[in-house]
């Protein structure tokens, strides 16, 4: 008989099925008995909603460790925390958290031995809600634009503060998302790159109907946004992405253009100085702006680092996928020079201008950060500035300003924030702030990198954090994070929740890096994408078996978890190998791979997934799309009472990233299959949804984001059947 650590059986609600929702995809016949979910403002998705958080709660109740979590959790949060600065005129800004504080404020002073004052604080807006996003300050420090969301969407409203009386302008533009926003040195207003707003009058956020057609715009402060420049859009290409930046000089406007999330994108450039009337004189205009095209293939991605004059400095992965820096000159820009060259296995991850004739380099080696101090002119290594093991992170640097500031972490550092003065003969790193954790020795723990054996053979890395001298006898509950995908690393990173089951669980954390990700360029993520997706499922699986084989942990031990890109991961590998994990929690995952791309911003995921609109894509997607490939692991087993692993799929009723559709289909799917579709299924451990009410995809206030942790880790602690020791 199967067993399972929850005791108190599930009545799972019911759940209707549309049996006549069926696709045709290339003469394949595709059932979508829950198409309905996809309206996730409809009566019955709302219904099917309050039903999963009825049963969610009822199996948290049983969680008995629950409280106590929530409580240590708190404890280890409530510590100072504050952000890298940045220096705009004469002033310094940066973010601070006391502790529990909702959201980060936005502080401001004079200079760095003045006392700090509050700029910005979100948490006098709706409760905490939603933070800053898309912040910029001009360059005289005198105005703020800044934007905020309602709590439950990654649409923003861009407002602007002058500093001088902290006074909110009537300034509002609406309809923005992943826009930066950049002021011109005039401080008259700021280029920021919003969406068209919707024909059918609807608020943003609400729908997941996708976003098309972004537009480069300008905003002179005391206007209406209907007045606002437009300065570039591309009907004949409504899903392209832009991106803009202004040139530390104030004169080159440029473009980015991105088709998808692949590194791709094009470059044009603007000098605004030939404008003969200014910007000014293209008020009540309907041209767009003169843009030159210094790159206009999607063959390799670049990014501006500095310039002199007409001299650019970029950074690039053209025939580089480690990338490279490289220069030219927009008066000739048929030719390139290298000015530093690819290195043989580490990513040259950014450069930085500063201190005039210098550029600050972050390489990143087998996952760990390495910073160099570099000629700006010859690439010619001038220092190694000494940092720990770990992740440098919020670099602020600009060519003018020979002192720059970084913030280090580690799985076992918090965060200690340097200051490094360029003009020294032999730069020194001193520490500017540090975050210290109470109740929390670093030095009972340890951290170690291992190199696990792929499928074929490829040496897939993986930090393990524990306490030091366990034993290797297969007793501790274990947690695996992944990711694997869109060239994204995952660094080593603090965390209090997790310290949490590290101390009191006797858990062991790891981190497996596997293909897909940037860990090693574009070669590296080049190999688990598209049609070779099976190979991140593999190495993640290989790093599972590896935890096993070494002793770290045993099966019905061992947690998966991941989000976004790493809950596609997470489900994927439950439903190939269900015998190898206690438990898995998919957070926002990308579940149906046959539709991602019809909602928000899916379409350009399609450069890491492909799409099932073309026949080659579909044969791939489909035999490892989540929501299609849930299958009773007993009849496919030689164990009668094989069973899934306890499954918690987290989402926000409100994603409009990875909308919540995907994870309700798998959950309907899930519990259908294995559980509610039979009178005594072998599927004992439970099939829950923890969904979040009101919420987005990121920027969560601490309290909920300390909620969420701790029913994570109580499901997971039941699951696994950890025990608790003070």
């Amino acid at each position: 008989m199967a067993s399972s650590a929850f005791s108190k059986p599930l009545n799972y609600p019911p759940v209707r099925r549309d049996e006549t929702v069926v696709d045709d995809y290339f003469g394949v016949k595709v059932a979508d008995p829950y198409r309905w979910l996809e309206e996730q403002d409809s009566e019955e998705t709302i219904e099917f909603v309050d039903n999963q958080v009825k049963l969610a709660d009822s199996v948290l109740e049983e969680c008995e460790l629950r409280d106590k979590i929530k409580q240590k959790i708190t404890d280890l949060v409530n510590f100072p925390r504050c952000g890298v600065p940045f220096k705009r005129a004469d002033k310094y800004f940066h973010f601070y958290n006391s502790g529990l504080q909702a959201q980060n404020v936005l502080h401001m002073q004079d200079d760095l031995d003045g006392k700090p004052e509050v700029l910005y604080d979100p948490n006098l807006r709706e409760g905490g809600r939603s933070g800053l996003h898309q912040y910029s300050v001009s360059e005289d420090a005198k105005y703020l634009a800044f934007g905020i969301n309602s709590g439950f969407s990654e649409w923003l409203t861009i407002k602007v503060m002058r500093i001088e009386d902290r006074s909110v302008l009537p300034d509002s533009l609406s309809w923005v998302k992943f826009s930066g926003i950049h002021w011109t040195h005039d401080t008259k207003g700021f280029f920021f790159a919003p969406y068209p707003p919707a024909t059918e009058g609807l608020e943003p956020g609400m729908k997941t109907n996708s976003s098309f057609n972004q537009e480069l715009r300008y905003h002179f402060l005391g206007t209406d946004q209907s007045e606002d420049i437009l300065c570039w859009r591309d009907p004949d290409n409504p899903t392209h992405h832009l991106k803009s930046d202004l040139t530390d000089d104030g004169k080159y406007l440029l473009l980015y253009i991105s088709a998808d999330c692949d590194a791709l994108n094009k470059v044009y450039y603007m000098d605004l100085t030939t404008l003969p009337n200014g910007l000014e004189g293209l008020r009540g205009g309907k041209d767009l702006l003169p843009f030159t095209k210094l790159i206009d293939d999607f063959d390799a991605t670049y990014t501006a680092i500095a310039n002199e004059g007409s001299v650019f400095t970029f950074l690039t992965n053209k025939d580089a996928p480690r990338n490279k820096i490289v220069r030219v000159d927009l008066n000739n820009p048929h030719i390139w020079t290298e000015v530093i060259p690819e290195s043989k296995k580490d990513v040259l991850e950014s450069a930085h201008a500063v201190n005039g004739n210098q550029l600050l380099v972050r390489y990143l080696s087998d996952v760990k950060h390495i910073l160099e101090v570099r000629d700006l002119e010859s690439g010619s290594l001038l220092h190694r500035l000494p940092v720990d093991l770990g992740v440098i992170d919020g670099i602020t640097a600009r060519p003018q300003d020979s002192v720059v500031f970084f913030k280090f972490t580690s799985f076992l550092t918090p965060s200690i924030i340097y200051q490094c003065d360029l003009k020294e003969d032999t730069p020194q790193l001193k520490i500017f702030r540090e975050s210290v954790v109470p109740e929390f020795d670093r030095s009972e723990f340890e951290v170690n990198q291992v190199f696990v054996s792929a499928k074929d053979g490829t040496k897939i890395p993986m930090f393990i954090v524990a306490r030091k001298g366990i034993s290797l006898d297969g007793s501790h509950p274990c947690e695996l994070h992944g990711y694997g995908g869109f060239n994204i690393c995952i660094k080593p990173f603090f965390s209090a929740s997790r310290i949490v089951i590290l101390k009191h669980l006797d858990a062991v954390f790891c981190v497996a890096n596997i293909r897909g990700g940037g860990e090693y360029g574009e070669e590296w993520h080049h190999a688990g994408w598209r049609d070779k997706k099976q190979i991140v499922f593999d190495d993640f699986i290989s790093s599972a078996e590896y935890l096993v084989s070494s002793g770290y942990t045993q099966p019905q031990k061992l947690s998966i978890e991941g989000g976004s890109n790493g809950g596609l991961l997470v489900a994927a590998c439950i439903n190939q190998r269900p015998d190898l994990f206690g438990c898995a929690q998919a957070n926002c995952g990308v579940m149906d791979m046959l539709r991602f791309h019809k909602f928000t911003l899916g379409y350009l995921w399609t450069s890491d997934y492909g799409c099932s609109d073309k026949e080659e894509d579909f044969n791939w997607l489909i035999k490892y799309s989540p929501i299609h490939n849930v299958r009773r692991p007993w009849e496919h087993s030689k164990n009668p009472q094989l069973q899934y692993p306890a499954v918690m799929i987290l989402t926000a009723d409100h994603d409009d990233r990875v909308v919540p559709l995907h994870s309700f289909k798998l959950l309907a799917t899930l519990q259908h299959v294995l559980c509610t579709s039979l009178e005594d299924s072998p599927q004992k451990n439970p099939i829950i949804a923890r969904i979040e009410r009101k919420a987005s995809h990121c920027g969560r206030a601490t309290m909920k984001q300390i909620d969420e942790a701790a029913d994570r880790y109580a499901f997971m602690a039941k699951a696994l059947r950890a025990t608790w020791t003070d």
